[in-house]
């Protein structure tokens, strides 16, 4: 039987790419799909959230998420990956060191915002950390011409931000939490505001004008609204 993405909340961003936002977090997780392999950017808050999205992909697809890129290791973009079992994982340089250290702090992070400690503690008790690190950019061959681009464009939002490019008619750019749009982008305590302004001038350069622009949270924006929130964390941080 023929699934659409609209029945499952998905909303389709053109070239085999489609995204939703989680409830909850309203965090946003992008699917993107070639010939052979599919892409999965970001997996969820909990174990539970992780099993809904591979199933809802395996529906869409009928087949398996073969990558899946965490755009930023926050909980409430990485806590379900542990459901991809097979599915290479690529993040940030420093990503798999930092996940490695750091599954109590992501259970206190998860519970001081409202997660339930079972669902916590048995997401960061699998967490699964990337295996493929990438410190610039690095090309993934989806199959039938579709190639997107990991690119390393952070540190910003946070120590490890990492963004991809869907080439298209438009242009999609995955940006996670660098870019967020239903509410002011957040800085928390590893957030590196020096920085952040010059990676939102990356994903500008990488997308172009004409590009659709996915942020972490939030409705899907244009090349205005991340140049004009780009200029608005360069005045609240200082940053020429």
């Amino acid at each position: 039987m023929h699934v659409s993405w609209e029945e499952f909340g998905w909303e389709r961003l053109g070239h085999g790419a489609g995204r939703r936002r989680l409830p909850v977090w309203d965090a946003t997780v992008a699917l993107v799909a070639g010939q052979d392999g599919a892409l999965l950017y970001d997996t969820g808050s909990t174990l539970r959230e992780g099993v809904e999205l591979r199933t809802q992909a395996e529906a869409l697809l009928g087949r398996r998420v073969t990558h899946i890129a965490l755009s930023h290791p926050h909980f409430d973009h990485v806590l379900g990956t542990a459901a991809f079992s097979g599915a290479a994982v690529h993040g940030a340089v420093g990503t798999a060191d930092l996940l490695a250290r750091s599954a109590e702090e992501l259970r206190a992070d998860a519970m001081r915002h409202g997660m339930s400690a079972a669902d916590a503690t048995a997401a960061t008790d699998a967490l699964v950390a990337p295996r493929h690190q990438v410190s610039g950019e690095s090309t993934l061959d989806l199959g039938g011409g579709l190639q997107v681009l990991l690119a390393n464009v952070g540190p910003g939002h946070s120590g490890h931000d990492l963004a991809v490019l869907v080439p298209g008619s438009p242009v999609v750019v995955l940006c996670g939490d660098l870019v967020e749009e239903s509410g002011e982008p957040q800085a928390g305590p590893d957030a590196v505001p020096s920085h952040w302004p010059a990676a939102l001038d990356r994903l500008l350069e990488l997308g172009g004008e004409d590009a659709l622009y996915v942020p972490g949270h939030g409705a899907v924006v244009d090349a205005a609204f991340v140049r004009a929130q780009r200029d608005r964390l360069a005045a609240r941080f200082g940053v020429s």
